[in-house]
Order: structure tokens, then C-alpha cells, then sequence
């Protein structure tokens, strides 16, 4: 489905080859001020082309918006956003348009659909998720005026991973960062890694981290919306994402509850190993991921494959691609949480009859 959400909802389109990709978000409040110079920055940072350590597709990524702002303020209807591409290379992939490409969505698309958008992966190309950093630019508008903040970076690159604790991980260090690493020590050796991948013709996958601060209790839908469920279907719908960590997450299951548990005092929570969520809802401690990333799967070294008629065939794949799709795609990560962030926070408002009073001003 090409949607997500449920009261703050955005419908992405487009293709990575087509004229343009976009979003239309659906449920933004009337009345917040609209930040363009932020939505704008937010899209730069995802934008290819700007390092050794992404993609060299140049494109300027220009946010213009079509609907739903008025004199620099939100309306309450539907809000449309448009980038235009500029920088297609649709030729690069000529060679490859009878054959399914390892580890892509090629060959899984070409059995749903029947039809074999060959340019860049068509729609299952991360190419779309500049949609969804627009969508979540939109969403970071609505959660500042809630002093609710998201931030993501680095923490790891194929072997190599930062042992910092959470508390210790500099992120005004990865706002600057070429490849957003939070770990200050550990930024020459992932950078070393990455383009040892790239000059191998080869990727290398990593490991972002992602936290929620000031996020009041409350937060989740249960049962069946409960917040880190909510948090896992937006970040593992990200392209290349495998698993995904909910505060402690895997270390969890080798520990005793006496080890586990949370205990609190009477100024909060003692650890937080839960990750900020108890019973699918928010308990005011920092929300903590981390978001696994596969290695980029198209890479410039001859592997074994089928075409179109089940033949087999060698794959040799041109043109421009990330050497760690995890790099930019801490941006998505980001994005994503800002969604379910804004999302979870209008749920909230009819979770119980004195809110609904005080909202209609009946208490």
C-alpha cells in the first residue's frame, strides 16, 4: 500500500525514473506555522550526490508545495508536496531490463505486478523515500509545538560498532558528520569502511540509532497498535531495513528479569531497557531503536542470476549506487519515527472522556 498512518497519514507517488515523486499528508492541525527552510534542510541531508559515501546522483531535491499552507500557516486540508527529478539515468539500466538483480525487488515485483519497471527499481526504489522525508519534516512542524524531538545517526558500519553507552552518543557531533556518526572516535574507521566496500566494488551494510525525547507518557495504541509496534512497521518498511531493536531488544532475551526490569523510584525509571515503551504506550523515558541495515544490494561485481524466461544469466550492474544505504537512510529513520510520533499524539486525544471535555472545553 502506498500509505501510512491512521490520523496523521501521508500517501506517497511516484517512481525513481518517472517526472516527479510527492506526498500528500492528511490530518496535519490547522494553524502550525509551516517551516519550508526546514523542510528543505531535512531534505538536503537525504539528498544524494553530496559525498564519497552516497550515491553520485546529483539531484537538487527542490521541496514545492501545492496545497494545504496559507500565508506561512497550515489549513487543515490536505497538504501536497512535489520534487521533481533531474538526474536520470535511465540507460544504466538497459543491459538489466530482462534480468532480476540480486537481493532486489525485481523479481518479486515482476511475479506480483507482471510488469518489470527496469529504470532503478521503478517504485520500490529508495528514490521514493524523499516522500517520506517530507512527509516527516511536516510532522517534525507539528511535534515541536510538543517539545517531542527525533534524532538518528550512525552507531555502526559492517563490523565495526560504536560500544558508547546510549547517554554517551554525541548527536550534535552526527549532525555535522558526513555520514552522521555518533560515535567521534569511531568516524575515520566507518568512513574507511564504507569506501574500502565502495572501492571493491562491493556495499556494506550498518546499524542506525534512534531515540524520542520528551515524549510524555501515554503515547501507543494497544493492543493491536501499541506504539513499538507502531515503530517496528514504519522502520522496517524502509528499504534495505532486516530487523529492527526496541530498547534493549535481542540482548532481552538472554537476561533475567531481575536484570531486565525497569525499577523506578520516585524521580523515574532506575534503567531503561524497555526502551521507553511499557505495554505498547510511552513512559516518558527516552525512546531507543536501533534500525539494521542490509548492504546496498546493487553493487559492480558479476553475480549469478535468472532473466525473464527463467534463463540463467550473468548480472552486471552499472550506474550510481550507495556504497552504505544506512548512512542516508538514518534520514528515513528520522522521518519514520516523526510519523508515528505525530500520528500516536492525535490518537491520544479521545483516550479518555476528560480529554475530549477539556479539548471541547467542557471541564
Amino acid at each position: 500500500m502506498n500509505s501510512f498512518g491512521t490520523r496523521f497519514k501521508f500517501t506517497s507517488f511516484g517512481e525513481s525514473h518517472g517526472k516527479a515523486l510527492g506526498c500528500v499528508i492528511d490530518g496535519m492541525p490547522s494553524g502550525v506555522k509551516f517551516d519550508y527552510d526546514f523542510l528543505q534542510a531535512e531534505l538536503d541531508k537525504r539528498r544524494p550526490g553530496q559525498n564519497k559515501f552516497s550515491t553520485q546522483r546529483k539531484e537538487s531535491d527542490k521541496a514545492e508545495i501545492l496545497s494545504g499552507v496559507f500565508e506561512g500557516f497550515t489549513t487543515g486540508t490536505p497538504i501536497a508536496i512535489v520534487v521533481f527529478n533531474e538526474n536520470q539515468h535511465s540507460k544504466d539500466y538497459d543491459n538489466i531490463k530482462d534480468i532480476f538483480r540480486p537481493s532486489h525487488a525485481d523479481f518479486t515485483y515482476f511475479h506480483k505486478y507482471g510488469i518489470r519497471d527496469y529504470r532503478g527499481g521503478g517504485r520500490a526504489s529508495a528514490r521514493e523515500s524523499v516522500a517520506r522525508v517530507a512527509a516527516g519534516a511536516v510532522a517534525a512542524m507539528l511535534l515541536r509545538e510538543f517539545n517531542i524531538e527525533v534524532e538518528s545517526g550512525i552507531l555502526g558500519v559492517g563490523s565495526l560498532q560504536s560500544t558508547l553507552k546510549n547517554e554517551d552518543l554525541d548527536f550534535d557531533f552526527a549532525k555535522d558528520s558526513e555520514i552522521f556518526c555518533l560515535d567521534k572516535g569511531l568516524e575515520e574507521g566507518l568512513k574507511a569502511e564504507i569506501l574500502e566496500a565502495r572501492n571493491a566494488k562491493d556495499s556494506v551494510g550498518g546499524v542506525v540509532f534512534s531515540r524520542v525525547l520528551n515524549a510524555f507518557i501515554g503515547l501507543g495504541e494497544p493492543l493491536y497498535d501499541k506504539l513499538d509496534s507502531k515503530i517496528a512497521h514504519a522502520l522496517m518498511g524502509i528499504n534495505a531495513v532486516k530487523a529492527v531493536e526496541i530498547g534493549s531488544g535481542v540482548s532481552l532475551s538472554k537476561m533475567r528479569a531481575s536484570v531486565a526490569n525497569d525499577c523506578l523510584n520516585q524521580k523515574g525509571f532506575l534503567s531503561n531497557h524497555s526502551g521507553g515503551i511499557l505495554g505498547g504506550i510511552s513512559n516518558a523515558a527516552n525512546i531507543e531503536i536501533k534500525t539494521h541495515f542490509k548492504p546496498t544490494p546493487s553493487i559492480f561485481l558479476e553475480q549469478d542470476s535468472i532473466n525473464t524466461k527463467n534463463e540463467p544469466v550473468k548480472c552486471l550492474i552499472k550506474g550510481r549506487h550507495d556504497p552504505c544505504v544506512a548512512v542516508r537512510g538514518s534520514v528515513l529513520c528520522t522521518a519514520m519515527l516523526r510519523l508515528v510520533m505525530a500520528d500516536c499524539l492525535l490518537l491520544n486525544l479521545s483516550s479518555n472522556l476528560s480529554m475530549i471535555k477539556k479539548a471541547y472545553k467542557l471541564s
